[in-house]
């Protein structure tokens, strides 16, 4: 076997690889010889087939077996002897593609391929310690706890029969049938739906049009759809909808007290409070985590610069690209109303999709040489936590995980980068600075605008 560097420009080696026919032939004999023992041939007594009678039968298929073999065994040679981590599969231009390749396999003729590696660079991991982060602390106040506990007894609140006119905060009992451009629409008719006015829960003009109607009454509405309104095909379409108001209550006294706690499975009020309070807690401990994770990355991504793989850029590129046009495609949107072009989306897109592949194999490398591992049972954990999101399907989403290898490595892979933070922030310089909740979810909300 020969075994021939051809190219090494970066990330990217390729190699011309000959094997004789002589070692191809040898070990489709020794492959036909196992089969001599273990095939049934009409006329023959089981292990008494010849090999010549074996080799007309099976030889073709037998030699295409001994090809493939080879070539894997031989790509993981190469791998090997050079000390390469690989990034993708190897590309091989491989035998089949030869013209002659049916002459290959009747034996005879060398095996010639040529087979293309991209490899992993070598990281050189820099001093975490000179990284700062700072992590933004928020208390939760008795106020808002308050609200919080208002807006659950809210949502809790009894309703009774009201006469007369239905003001913001009665709930209305409708029917109604919706018309754009003079014709009924899919999705458009409902029957026995109530609307809480005043909470924004249809589309903009819908419940404000029904302030003052009174059960029994018939009303037009008149609206118009939002531009980014999910059912793309009535995006900004004016549309008009016949209702009709079948009953309308009013929002009954509530107390807060012991007895409304225990309506919820709290033995009082003021545990009701507390577990708000945590779940409060909670979300903000969340956003705060976010916060200092990207101040992180950033920190990583600022201290370590190396090529990285073109294939996993192109692979990662893709995934976002294909996302970004299909958010694009839902909201009947183009580039030019994000402000940009589609090709200066490309190259900002791209600029993403390189810093995550850099910043996968600095996490991936710290990973690997501080043996930090996700069990087996974390992974399970995990896998059970995602069923319970399906209730009444959980068997269904456990199998599917426990049959793909690819939906259980997408389990794998958060725990695992999640783990690695963890390390390096109890290396890194991390402060706390007290802020408000404005300020906490403020580049949030200036992200999601963007």
């Amino acid at each position: 076997m020969q075994v021939t560097e051809t190219g090494a420009e970066g990330l990217k080696r390729a190699f011309r690889v000959v094997v004789s026919a002589a070692d191809l032939d040898a070990r489709a004999d020794a492959r036909l010889n196992e089969l001599k023992g273990q095939v049934k041939l009409n006329g023959f007594r089981p292990g008494k087939v010849p090999v010549a009678h074996l080799k007309r039968v099976y030889g073709k298929s037998v030699m295409s077996e001994i090809i493939e073999q080879t070539v894997n065994e031989t790509n993981g040679k190469i791998v090997e002897e050079h000390g390469f981590k690989l990034a993708l599969q190897p590309r091989i231009k491989g035998p089949e593609e030869d013209p002659q390749f049916q002459t290959l396999l009747d034996g005879g003729k060398d095996l010639a391929y040529d087979v293309e590696l991209e490899i992993l660079p070598k990281i050189e991991l820099g001093n975490f310690k000179d990284i700062s982060v700072e992590k933004p602390v928020v208390e939760v106040t008795e106020a808002e706890v308050d609200e919080a506990v208002q807006r659950i007894a809210d949502a809790n609140r009894p309703f009774a029969t009201k006469e007369g006119p239905a003001a913001d905060g009665d709930r209305l009992t409708i029917d109604f049938t919706g018309y754009v451009d003079g014709e009924k629409f899919q999705g458009g008719e409902g029957q026995d739906i109530d609307v809480l006015l005043g909470s924004k829960g249809f589309i903009p003009g819908f419940e404000e049009q029904l302030v003052g109607a009174s059960a029994g009454e018939n009303r037009t509405l008149n609206v118009t759809f939002p531009e980014g309104y999910a059912a793309k095909e009535l995006a900004g379409k004016a549309a008009t909808f016949e209702v009709t108001v079948k009953s309308v209550d009013a929002p009954g006294a509530i107390a807060l007290d012991d007895a409304f706690a225990a309506t919820l499975g709290q033995e009082s009020l003021e545990k009701l409070r507390e577990t708000v309070k945590a779940r409060i807690a909670q979300e903000y401990a969340g956003a705060a985590r976010q916060k200092v994770k990207r101040a992180l990355l950033d920190g990583l991504d600022a201290t370590h610069k190396f090529d990285v793989p073109e294939g996993l850029v192109e692979q990662e590129f893709y995934g976002v690209w294909s996302r970004v046009n299909e958010d694009l495609a839902a909201q009947s949107r183009t580039f030019a109303d994000e402000g940009t072009t589609e090709e200066e989306a490309r190259q900002d897109y791209r600029r993403i999709a390189e810093r995550r592949v850099r910043l996968g194999l600095v996490l991936a490398e710290i990973g690997e040489r501080n043996n930090i591992q996700v069990s087996d049972d974390e992974v399970t954990r995990a896998v059970v936590e995602r069923a319970r999101q399906f209730p009444g399907q959980e068997q269904q989403v456990w199998d599917y995980y426990r049959r793909t290898p690819e939906a259980l490595a997408s389990v794998r892979a958060p725990l695992f980068e999640e783990k690695v933070v963890d390390f390096l922030l109890e290396l890194a310089n991390v402060t706390e600075k007290t802020v408000t909740k404005e300020e906490l979810f403020k580049d949030d909300e200036d992200e999601k605008a963007a």
